[in-house]
C-alpha cells in the first residue's frame, strides 16, 4: 500500500507549460503567513502592474494585454515593475533565483504550482497570502494561496529579486 501511495504521489507531482522534471519540488501544507519584511516597494510596483493588466485574457504563448499565459504575464510584470527579464517557461522559472520557504514569502516571489500531471503554473506573490497570475479561465486575476485549490497544488517559491 505504501508503494502505491508513493507511486500516486509521484504521478501527481509532475498549467502553463509542459515540463520533464523540476528539481527538488516540495509541497509544504503550512498555511501562508505574512512575512515580517513584505518588501513594500516591490508590492507597490506589483499592485500598479496588476491594476494595469487586471482582466487581460488568457492566451497560451501570450505576452501582451491582448492575452497572457502565466510566464508571459510574469515576464511583462517583472519588466514593467523591476526592469528585469525572467525565463519564459515555468520549468526554467522554477529553478531560477533562490528557494523561499512558504512562511517567508515576500512581494515579488514567484510561486510554482502543479496543476496536472504534466503542467506547471506560476504566479507572483504580493502580500497577505495573495498572488497575481494569468488564470486560464479568468485571465489576469488575484488569487488567495490559502484557497484549497491553490494550497493543494503549491509546489515551491523562488526569489528572483535581491
Amino acid at each position: 500500500m505504501k508503494t502505491m501511495t508513493m507511486v500516486m504521489l509521484l504521478v501527481f507531482m509532475t498549467s502553463c507549460s509542459n515540463f520533464q522534471s523540476v528539481d527538488s519540488m516540495t509541497n509544504d501544507d503550512t498555511p501562508v503567513r505574512t512575512a515580517q519584511n513584505t518588501n513594500a516597494p516591490a508590492l507597490n510596483r506589483l499592485e500598479k502592474v496588476y491594476a494595469n493588466y487586471k482582466g487581460s485574457p488568457y492566451r497560451y504563448g501570450g505576452t501582451d494585454r491582448s492575452g497572457f499565459d502565466c510566464t508571459g504575464f510574469i515576464g511583462v510584470a517583472f519588466s514593467d515593475a523591476f526592469n528585469m527579464s525572467t525565463p519564459r517557461t515555468t520549468e526554467k522559472i522554477s529553478i531560477s533565483g533562490k528557494p523561499v520557504r512558504r512562511d517567508q514569502l515576500q512581494a515579488g516571489d514567484i510561486l510554482i504550482f502543479k496543476t496536472s500531471v504534466k503542467q506547471l503554473h506560476a504566479g507572483i506573490y504580493t502580500s497577505d497570502g495573495q498572488f497575481i497570475h494569468a488564470s486560464t479561465s479568468q485571465g489576469v486575476i488575484k488569487s488567495n494561496l490559502n484557497n484549497p485549490y491553490w494550497h493543494q497544488r503549491y509546489v515551491k517559491a523562488r526569489r528572483l529579486l535581491n
